[in-house]
């Protein structure tokens, strides 16, 4: 019998996944990774994915299940993979995407390993998204129900990590997943979904950069295209491209923030056309389709989790690098930001967007 590990974040999907997959006969254990204290977060006993209650939902539901559970410390990773790599990010002028660092490095790196030490086949997940093998190469693929996909934030997985994933709500709604949470007495069926970044519950980035690095950062000033001076800003890490409200200006014209010069120090402002652009490049690419890209291609592309795909060329610098030239111009192609390439439903390969 295949041994599966699950990850249980307390939330439904990864309880629903379980279920599937004690039905499909695996011998199945749960595992929940501890990522932070409650209070690490800034707060004392808000419900927010991986936190200390949603521990207590995933043992209730594998105790229902009646499979073995643990609790993996994964703090000192978690602070070093995800939450350092965030406020760096910001410092950089970057706008990263912590819930991928998450997935490239905790679940599918510390807790894959985790799962081969204890002799598991397979680390399961409740991501709406699929694993198909096609002539002997595993392909990841869009979740069946568009609105729920979420093979964006995966596409950092390697061959051997997709060779030994299952996602088993790939195929399936989220009415259908609360179904059954629902139809099997899971504590959690009624839970809502997490919508904030796990250790910012709160949506305060600048407070968590703050704690995280325990550093102040310096005014300094907004400026136009032309570098006028239009007010002061409160610390570069506050703001991001595309950001219109928040500025705490008084301006004739809706301006938008297009650029941050970190040598200045300024935050440069512009119109709304100023901050779309057709061309982009992209580093520490992974190539998922692939061993040996075509020179170029023909795909579509998403530059951040709820844009739309649009069609582009890419071609390839190196095996790490990509350019890609939208056919229409996109609106704030953000560094640090993920650009995931798409052939139908089927993920080519991400990067980093530089």
């Amino acid at each position: 019998m295949k041994k599966a590990l699950i990850a249980m974040s307390g939330g439904v999907d990864s309880s629903v996944a379980a279920y599937l997959m004690k039905e499909q006969g695996f011998d199945c254990m749960g595992a929940t990774m501890r990522l932070f204290d409650n209070e690490d977060a800034g707060i004392s006993k808000e419900s927010t994915c991986c936190s200390l209650d949603d521990v207590e939902d995933a043992r209730a539901v594998a105790f229902r299940l009646d499979m073995p559970y643990y609790v993996f410390n994964f703090t000192e990773e978690f602070k070093t993979e995800v939450m350092e790599r965030f406020a760096c990010a910001y410092e950089r002028g970057d706008t990263p995407n912590p819930c991928i660092d998450c997935n490239r490095y905790m679940k599918f790196e510390r807790f894959y390993r985790r799962a081969l030490e204890l002799g598991c086949d397979y680390v399961v997940t409740g991501h709406y998204a699929r694993v198909e093998e096609q002539d002997g190469r595993f392909l990841l693929k869009k979740a069946l129900d568009d609105r729920k996909d979420q093979s964006y934030v995966l596409y950092a997985m390697t061959q051997e990590q997709l060779s030994h994933t299952k996602f088993p709500l790939g195929g399936m709604t989220k009415t259908e997943a609360r179904g059954i949470a629902e139809a099997q007495g899971f504590v959690n069926a009624r839970k809502h979904d997490s919508q904030d970044i796990c250790f910012v519950p709160d949506g305060d980035y600048t407070a968590a950069i703050r704690r995280i690095t325990g550093k102040t950062y310096p005014e300094g000033d907004f400026v136009d295209q032309q570098g006028k001076v239009l007010g002061r800003h409160r610390g570069i890490i506050n703001y991001t491209i595309g950001q219109r409200k928040g500025l705490g200006l008084a301006l004739p014209a809706p301006l938008y923030v297009c650029r941050k010069d970190l040598e200045k120090n300024t935050v440069i402002l512009g119109k709304n056309e100023d901050l779309f652009s057709r061309e982009l490049q992209a580093e520490e690419f992974n190539w998922i389709a692939y061993d040996t890209p075509p020179e170029t291609l023909r795909v579509k592309a998403k530059i951040r989790y709820q844009h739309p795909e649009q069609w582009a060329t890419v071609t390839v610098q190196d095996l790490s690098h990509i350019s890609l030239v939208f056919d229409e111009p996109q609106r704030a192609a953000t560094t640090g930001q993920a650009v995931v390439l798409y052939d139908g439903d089927v993920v080519v390969g991400g990067g980093t967007i530089c």
